[in-house]
């Protein structure tokens, strides 16, 4: 036992020197203490701990400095709400950033009680100049496929008919989701008949640990909630070709820790991309985050995902 734990140790320890070795080209680097803590997680998609280490980095409300509006109505479905977030004092019109939530297709919210998590993307986007829109969809196994990509559709036509008079700019939308999130934004991106708004409504898309292609590997319970038992529709209820021939700039990102499914997925589809016609999606592997930290740590002093985000936004590549 005690040689057993000293090896775990050891490995620990190399897999650590080899991060601080890389450390040095990121800013700001992570903190020793948290990317041990994060390491020993592994793999897991553990929100309660995950959570437990970036609570204490987040804002709490009152937000200063920040409007919210809560609970707006989008759609007629009980789960058809968003959240607006925009500065409290008049500004031009800003860019909006979406964020749509992930919880296996079953479960999440865009926020529970108490809970800094999603407030904190909202709170970065508004320090950032954008007017942040925080939504939640309709969930399996009530609702099945397309109904989230067709939630996100009405989610986008709120948007461009709504968010003028909130001070965004319905020219630039950009869509952004984490995991199961991510993949509802790659199936409404995908899938040019969900949308509601001509050409997707969309300047831009994020696609944070997704899944792309159902055929590429066996597929997980959550999965078959949502899309079903059927893996002749697996090609079709996919995002992969749809991303490949739409003309929305992409970007999409995996965390160093993720589960391997996520990562084998971001790989396939950054290949794809670059022999696509439109060229290859800003793709970026976040090092040293879980399949949960990558989204929690925003709007803390760990800005390298962040940073992607505003140079994509910036130069729409």
């Amino acid at each position: 036992m005690k040689s057993t734990t000293w090896a775990v140790k050891v490995l620990l320890a190399v897999i650590a020197a080899m991060w601080a070795g890389s450390a040095l080209a990121q800013q700001p680097p992570m903190s020793e203490d948290l990317a041990w803590k994060l390491l020993e997680l592994g793999r897991t998609i553990d929100p309660p701990k995950t959570a437990a280490l970036y609570a204490p980095m987040q804002q709490k409300e009152p937000y200063e400095g920040v409007k919210t509006e809560r609970d707006v109505k989008y759609g007629a479905a009980e789960r058809h709400l968003l959240d607006v977030f925009t500065p409290d004092t008049n500004s031009s019109a800003r860019p909006v950033l979406i964020f749509i939530h992930g919880g296996g297709f079953v479960a999440g919210n865009k926020r529970n009680p108490g809970s800094p998590f999603y407030d904190n993307i909202m709170l970065w986007a508004v320090k950032n100049g954008f007017v942040g829109v925080n939504a939640t969809y309709r969930l399996a196994p009530q609702f099945v496929y397309p109904a989230s990509a067709e939630d996100l559709a009405s989610v986008v036509q709120w948007v461009t008919e709504k968010i003028t008079e909130r001070g965004g700019d319905p020219a630039r939308v950009f869509l952004m989701g984490q995991s199961a999130g991510a993949v509802h934004v790659a199936n409404y991106v995908s899938h040019p008949e969900l949308h509601k708004v001509k050409g997707g409504g969309l300047a831009g898309a994020i696609m944070v640990s997704g899944i792309y292609d159902l055929t590429a590997s066996p597929v997980g319970d959550a999965e078959i909630t949502y899309f079903g038992s059927d893996p002749s529709r697996y090609a079709e209820r996919s995002s992969l070709r749809g991303l490949l021939e739409t003309k929305i700039p992409l970007m999409a990102t995996a965390a160093e820790l993720d589960p391997p499914r996520f990562i084998e997925q971001y790989e396939l589809l950054k290949q794809a991309t670059c022999k696509s016609a439109e060229g290859c999606a800003r793709t970026f592997m976040l090092p040293q985050h879980s399949h949960m930290s990558e989204v929690y740590a925003i709007n803390t002093s760990d800005t390298r995902l962040t940073d992607e985000i505003l140079e994509f936004v910036k130069t729409g590549k």
